[in-house]
């Protein structure tokens, strides 16, 4: 375990939000293991990676997959807490194509580098 032998932690999210149709198990789980997160970094002061795969959607981008110190995205992904659809039903509003997509997402701040899934050893390294 990364936390007992005061290791950094790097934690590839995948996720098209499944959590949501298990229902409050999900959610309590995602809870714990945001909690866990806040100990090992504030707590034990240990270095965590969270890199954002397609698709990272639903509660783990709305939780543990932004609570990295350093966030990766591979290129092309799409990262999100709701779909497209939900967002225009909700708000009653076209979103912008691309909105949810790596390239947008960087310009805004979302994550930190865009690294393509071959390089990324050398980057982890570095």
């Amino acid at each position: 375990c990364a936390s007992n032998n005061f290791l950094p932690l790097i934690l590839v999210c995948a996720s098209g939000g499944v959590h949501m149709q298990e229902g409050s198990l999900s959610l309590m789980q995602m809870a714990k293991i945001s909690s866990a997160f806040y100990d090992y970094q504030s707590n034990k002061k240990l270095f965590y990676v969270s890199i954002l795969t397609s698709p990272t959607t639903g509660g783990v981008t709305a939780s543990f997959g932004m609570l990295g110190d350093v966030i990766i995205a591979e290129p092309k992904a799409y990262i999100a807490f709701v779909g497209k659809r939900v967002i225009e039903q909700t708000l009653n509003k076209t979103i912008p194509e691309g909105s949810q997509a790596t390239k947008y997402l960087f310009h805004k701040g979302l994550f930190d580098p865009i690294v393509p899934r071959n390089p990324l050893k050398g980057v982890l390294v570095d």
